[in-house]
């Protein structure tokens, strides 16, 4: 089970790392301040979805505990 997952991981690292072609000529034809400008806005974008699971994840802890009691 571990092997595959990381054989997993690997092969998914590896494809993950290309870019859309919108985003790959914003950032060839820019300059370094829109290279940094997209990056900040892709992290903002990408934290929301985490945060929520989260919380999520947070309430049902919470709760299955105060069940239990």
């Amino acid at each position: 089970m571990r092997k595959t997952a990381l054989i997993l991981l690997i092969f998914v690292a590896q494809v993950s790392n290309a870019q859309c072609a919108m985003c790959k000529a914003v950032v060839e034809s820019g300059g370094e301040s829109q290279a940094e400008g997209l990056n900040s806005g892709i992290l903002y974008l990408m934290i929301f979805p985490y945060l929520l699971v989260g919380a999520l994840f947070y309430f049902i802890i919470k709760n299955r505990r105060k069940i239990k009691i």
